[in-house]
């Protein structure tokens, strides 16, 4: 259920273990507890549990040869107690796909920025190597002093996409569909636009879903669609433009722009909020369009309303972007290779 944990590197098993390499996963925390944090339920039993289990878990590192960290290991600990667990002797990969640093080091609490702040940048700088999804989070370890840093973006499977099998709906007889995917955290960057939305769905120009959040429940003109695995991609394919809107702020600038991805995967136009990687995503005017202002949300939604074709041409770029770029079979090779040549350094020092 934890997006990072299964794009990042759950969905690299195949390509890990043809590359020669046995992975073993040991998640923090349940399905049951990420789904429960959708609706606000949060259990510190089950926290405590999580904790102790991997703990019991570093007890036994010392019998890997790489050990692949989604960027921190015990949450709102210090950097000591976990280079303290950590095996002297087995070099480990720290992942990025957010900027989760600016949890600590730009809390509202003085006393978290003392102990914390410094936790990542530590981390960072002892590992084997930093992952991260985008140039932001890139340049962050290597002003920590991370020695070596590689960019592999969040991708989506080729083979999970195929357009061959998607069935778009077509919409030409009714109003063509605005969509969002995401989680209920993330909902917040729709809010600015809110008053767009009911403009376009009152006017009866557009409509509107979100995958995977209770719309309603914010106040959204959205029709809610119950996000799972197995359906996300057709209802992403259903839809007739994604938007990604996102406020500019540090946490924010850390984002690998997944959602896009998955959009112009399915053949969409997109408008996105011209925020960090987004920028890099998004080519203004040929895949999609970059819109800052509300004014500019406006012009951007209307114009692909308003043109079929626009939409078709600029999905068909989006698509052509994804599969150059954005995909696990342009990473995949390059990930396993990364992996497999850290922990071979390493054995051979041994």
């Amino acid at each position: 259920m934890g997006a990072s944990s299964r794009l990042r590197l759950m969905q690299y098993h195949p390509w890990l273990e043809s590359a020669g390499i046995e992975v073993v996963v040991s998640p923090l925390f349940s399905d049951e507890y990420v789904s429960g944090l959708q609706h606000n339920r949060r259990h510190i039993g089950d926290v405590a549990m999580a904790y102790v289990t991997r703990l019991k878990t570093l007890l036994h590192g010392g019998k890997f040869d790489l050990i692949w960290i989604e960027k921190e290991v015990l949450p709102w600990l210090p950097a000591w107690i976990e280079l303290m667990l950590l095996s002297k002797g087995v070099p480990y990969v720290l992942d990025y796909d957010d900027a989760f640093f600016h949890f600590y080091d730009l809390h509202s609490q003085p006393v978290v920025r003392w102990l914390l702040s410094g936790k990542h940048p530590t981390l960072m700088r002892k590992s084997a190597l930093v992952i991260a999804g985008n140039n932001y989070l890139a340049d962050f370890a290597r002003n920590a002093g991370a020695e070596r840093v590689e960019i592999i973006p969040t991708v989506v499977d080729l083979d999970r996409y195929d357009m061959r099998r998607l069935a778009r709906s077509d919409h030409s007889s009714g109003m063509p569909c605005i969509g969002w995917i995401g989680q209920r955290a993330s909902a917040l960057n729709l809010m600015k636009y809110k008053e767009i939305f009911y403009r376009l769905s009152d006017d009866g120009r557009a409509c509107f879903s979100a995958i995977g959040i209770d719309a309603q429940s914010l106040g959204l003109p959205m029709k809610s669609v119950a996000w799972t695995e197995e359906t996300e991609v057709a209802n992403i394919a259903d839809l007739d433009i994604g938007i990604m809107p996102l406020v500019d702020a540090p946490f924010e600038r850390g984002k690998c722009g997944y959602k896009l991805i998955q959009y112009m995967a399915c053949g969409l136009p997109v408008v996105a909020s011209p925020v960090g990687v987004n920028s890099d995503i998004v080519e203004h005017g040929v895949n999609g369009f970059l819109a800052d202002t509300a004014e500019e949300w406006v012009r951007s939604l209307s114009l692909l309303l308003e043109d079929k074709e626009l939409r078709r041409r600029m999905g068909h770029a989006g698509r052509l972007k994804v599969e150059k770029e954005f995909c696990i079979q342009v990473t995949g090779p390059r990930l396993a290779g990364l992996c497999k040549e850290i922990a071979t350094i390493n054995n051979i020092e041994k």
